[in-house]
């Protein structure tokens, strides 16, 4: 009987906790969302007290929020508990990510935002839809978001998606070709987080086998996530 040649060992990569970075220098601004960049970088000189960011999932909202956030110092608000932040808030900015989320408590965001403007403050709101598609009920609310400034995120352009991959591969020290990362950009969801996980799994996958990132990996990798494989047998 013929010697099979094993398989090669595998490398079981440590996870080094690789985490997102939320700073403005890491934001990487293209035609789809250089005007909520160019607003979070105006404040406080805003045109209402009060801003929605709409967009969809993984389209930046966070990142920006979270920029805005730490220029301010804001307060982030839950969108669940809004009433138990209003007293301690003070003159501070407050923040509420993803306020479309779940049930819109619509007492308690009507009394934020009228604290907020009662102590000249700001209020920032990052949502998947414009406010008016968030079923409010409470006239006065609606009367107060319809005040509000509202900046639409579209989904990430081919430019914006090539630098956040970019970016997210230098994060881990990994470097990849360009026609890799085009391909990477013309293959998956348009969604920041969807490239995040492309790009986690790609790592992750070229140091168990100890390769580069080619474009057939980043093919292989493609192909069996469309698939809905959690794992991959390598």
């Amino acid at each position: 009987m013929a010697d099979q040649k094993a398989d090669p060992p595998r490398q079981l990569p440590l996870d080094l906790g690789h985490g997102t970075g939320y700073s403005r220098d890491e934001l990487v601004v293209s035609g789809t969302n250089s005007q909520a960049a160019a607003l979070i970088d105006r404040w406080p000189d805003w045109p209402s007290p009060v801003v929605v960011l709409a967009g969809p999932a993984g389209s930046g909202k966070t990142h920006l929020a979270t920029i805005w956030q730490a220029r301010a110092g804001a307060v982030r608000v839950d969108a669940e508990r809004i009433e138990d932040c209003i007293a301690g808030l003070g003159e501070r900015p407050a923040l509420i990510d993803d306020v479309d989320k779940a049930r819109i408590d619509e007492a308690g965001l009507f009394h934020l935002i009228n604290a907020v403007r009662g102590a000249g403050s700001t209020l920032l709101l990052t949502a998947r839809r414009f406010p008016l598609a968030w079923g409010v009920a409470l006239p006065d609310l609606v009367s107060r978001l319809k005040a509000a400034a509202t900046v639409e995120i579209d989904e990430p352009d081919d430019l914006l998606l090539a630098g956040v991959i970019t970016k997210l591969f230098a994060d881990r020290q990994v470097e990849v070709e360009p026609h890799v990362v085009q391909y990477l950009v013309r293959r998956i969801e348009r969604s920041l987080a969807t490239a995040m996980r492309v790009v986690e799994r790609l790592d992750r996958i070229a140091l168990e086998r100890k390769t580069p990132i080619t474009r057939a990996l980043a093919a292989e990798t493609v192909s069996a996530m469309d698939q809905g494989q959690g794992e991959f047998e390598i």
